[in-house]
């Protein structure tokens, strides 16, 4: 590589200095943020930081409810709009060169290595584990520290002069720290599925891999808000106010909210169960909609000031989700599919250029000839460098909703165009396969397709930019031989020149259930095209090529919209009604306007930019169009391509890098512990079963070379 490729240009140490000082303060804010909640419970910030905060921050236009905004909301929206800038300035500079392909190798990966392989929470890394124990001390502290000061105001006669027993006040104080104490896990709970969120992959994270702590988070709320209401469901029976359960007040608690609060959090806690949900997902998909009248109640019942400390992750949740429900509105070019023998199809779909994605992205499609609610995530199979024409994802024929896609696809007569939805392209920010000497991948039948997209960007680095590229062993596990028909989508549609004899690729194919290969199966893939609707379009980025500055512009200004017109609101409405007359303002009137305000911001806000981006993707593609003569977003040669790559010298090298083995199944113990190099990175999608062998080999004691990272995709 040249040597000015090598050297970081002045507008990148710019850019490496803006994105450090961005990483500190992001840090600062957060652990402040963060010290916030361990301070919460004491009486030094009740009765001490907490009232000289509202001295200050209180007006005449937001009241108490400024307090919780300055210090609960504002923090995190401020971090998600810097991790915005943070992500769009990484997006601009993520060039490869010779840096960034040799610097990768030097990461360390300890911290990923398995600690937990088996048991309720699946496989946990260190990492994991050690943030999993600081947040339950966080809530052992805060119920412990909650506890302490209100037992120690309760005497005999505190309760005598209530009419009640010192347990039972005691009874109605600790139901009342269950429910602080899970207020702290609903604050962190939806985090984790705002899926083009800039808060997770500022922290090296993605939405497919913290569904998990979306599960945990879910499974503590519901453990301490079940007990919370039992708690004063059992303190009314005994104190002889069971009526309460029936008051709705207009100041202070609604007793009611709560109660249908928690049952739609039992209702979507029960359809999570694991057999429920694997024998009726459908049943899980749609009672989990729930969560809409869950945080409409909760609000209701706490009241909107105190909600405030909870409304952060929701707010980004909300923005995440109305983008989503934006794309989804249109249907999207499908050009074509191919039909493998093994009950798996390929759909192809037209792309605008201006939309990138990194390997292990995911995309959720939804076919109203099918359904029209159910929406399905599969894996990105295509490399939108080398195919910037075209996005492809596969799908493997195993559950309901997939047999009828595959039967309507490979029943050609039936269908000459399908209506097609999207959501996403979702993934990882920036990949660093790189970083290792050997990449081992082990799949096991469907498991495969996030290896294809892998497989497909070294193909790409090592062909644009001649990096050195770490040898890949693909360890695949099929149970029939047609399955052997997926390997060829390694193999990618693209028009332009790539060379995988440059890749040091090695594919290891198992066969469980065929001793040898069926003569009488049919190997080839059969390509179908569809004609095109003038309606469709090709699959944008939502928020156009620039849209981490999109998204960040949409969460600050939405949020300053909600701040002015509750403003005036509390100003010019609420205020006078508090304060020039006998009454008090409506706790839940003042919440649904809230609410309502909320709602209005957003869909105001992100409606004005997805429309400016949509008419901007209009005219480029028109310009695109014109500089081509006019022709077809995708061209009919890329198309040609698939039928001919079977006879291409790619191919051939395919074959003879691949090894199948029939009748068996990989000893993964053996293979592993062969690879001696200094960093081998292991990557398995695939069954359960599967995931957890590998992770209990790659953490013991043997393979302290191996470096362990699992995928799976659970939504």
């Amino acid at each position: 590589m040249p040597e000015e490729m090598v050297k970081r240009s002045p507008s990148q140490e710019k850019y490496g200095s803006v994105q450090s000082a961005i990483r500190l303060l992001v840090m600062l804010l957060l652990l402040g943020w963060i010290f916030i909640w361990i301070m919460m419970p004491t009486n030094t910030y009740r009765h001490g930081w907490l009232l000289q905060l509202q001295a200050k921050s209180s007006s005449t236009y937001f009241g108490a409810q400024g307090t919780t905004l300055l210090i609960s909301t504002f923090p995190i929206l401020f971090i998600a709009a810097l991790g915005c800038v943070y992500l769009h300035i990484a997006k601009k500079t993520n060039g490869y060169n010779m840096e960034s392909c040799n610097d990768q190798k030097r990461v360390v990966t300890i911290w990923k290595r398995p600690m937990l392989v088996k048991g309720p929470l699946g496989i946990v890394s260190s990492t994991e584990l050690a943030f999993l124990l600081m947040f339950i001390a966080l809530l052992v502290w805060t119920f412990a520290t909650f506890l302490h000061n209100h037992f120690a105001t309760i005497t005999q006669k505190s309760a005598a002069a209530i009419g009640e027993k010192v347990w039972q006040v005691k009874l109605d104080a600790a139901a009342l720290g269950l429910a602080v104490t899970g207020n702290i896990c609903l604050a962190f709970l939806f985090f984790p599925v705002a899926r083009g969120s800039s808060v997770l992959p500022l922290l090296g994270l993605t939405s497919e891999s913290c569904i998990k702590y979306h599960i945990w988070l879910g499974n503590m709320v519901m453990t301490l808000y079940t007990f919370h209401g039992l708690g004063y469901i059992i303190y009314w029976a005994v104190t002889n106010q069971i009526s309460q359960m029936l008051t709705w007040s207009k100041v202070g608690v609604s007793h009611v909210a709560g109660e249908i609060t928690l049952l739609f959090g039992l209702f979507m806690w029960v359809a999570t169960i694991p057999r429920i949900r694997r024998k009726a997902f459908e049943l899980f998909f749609y009672t989990h909609h729930l969560y809409i009248l869950f945080i409409v109640f909760f609000i209701f019942h706490v009241g909107i000031s105190y909600a405030c400390t909870m409304l952060p992750s929701f707010y980004l949740f909300l923005v995440d989700r109305y983008l989503r429900f934006l794309q989804s509105r249109s249907q999207v070019r499908l050009v074509s599919a191919r039909v493998l023998p093994c009950e798996t199809v390929e759909l192809n779909f037209s792309k605008g250029h201006g939309l990138t994605y990194n390997p292990t992205s995911v995309m959720l499609i939804n076919i109203p000839s099918i359904s029209k609610l159910q929406w399905h995530p599969f894996t990105v199979v295509s490399n939108s460098n080398l195919e910037q024409e075209m996005l492809s994802i596969v799908i493997k024929s195993e559950g309901t909703w997939t047999k009828k896609l595959y039967q309507l696809i490979s029943t050609p007569s039936l269908i000459d165009n399908l209506g097609v939805s999207v959501e996403g392209p979702y993934g990882p920010v920036s990949s660093n396969y790189l970083r290792h000497d050997t990449l081992v991948m082990v799949s096991g039948g469907s498991g495969i397709t996030p290896f294809i997209s892998i497989i497909r960007e070294l193909i790409y680095l090592s062909t644009t930019f001649k990096c050195t590229t770490p040898k890949v062993v693909l360890i695949c596990v099929f149970k029939n031989s047609s399955c052997l028909s997926m390997l060829d989508l390694i193999l990618p549609i693209s028009g332009s020149p790539f060379d995988i004899s440059s890749l040091q690729l090695q594919i290891e194919a198992y066969i469980t259930r065929d001793k040898e290969l069926k003569r009488d199966n049919p190997i080839n893939l059969q390509t179908i095209r569809f004609k095109p609707n003038p309606t469709d379009a090709p699959i944008y980025a939502v928020l156009g090529p620039n849209s981490w500055l999109w998204l960040g512009a949409i969460i600050s200004s939405s949020f300053i919209i909600f701040l002015i017109i509750i403003g005036i609101i509390n100003r010019y409405y609420i205020f006078p009604i508090d304060h020039n007359s006998n009454q008090i303002f409506s706790f839940p009137l003042r919440s649904f306007l809230d609410m309502l305000v909320i709602c209005v911001s957003i869909v105001i806000v992100a409606s004005a930019a997805v429309l400016w981006n949509k008419r901007q993707n209009a005219k480029d593609a028109n310009q695109i169009q014109n500089l081509e003569g006019s022709s077809p977003t995708v061209s009919p040669s890329m198309i040609c391509n698939a039928d001919r790559e079977l006879e291409s010298l790619p191919y051939q090298t395919l074959v003879q890098a691949t090894n199948v083995h029939f009748g068996a199944r990989p000893d993964l113990r053996r293979l592993l512990l062969e690879f001696k190099g200094p960093s081998v990175g292991v990557l398995v999608a695939g069954p359960k079963k599967m995931r957890q062998e590998v992770a209990a080999i790659c953490s013991s004691v043997l393979a302290e070379n191996l470096h362990f990272e699992s995928i799976s995709f659970i939504w």
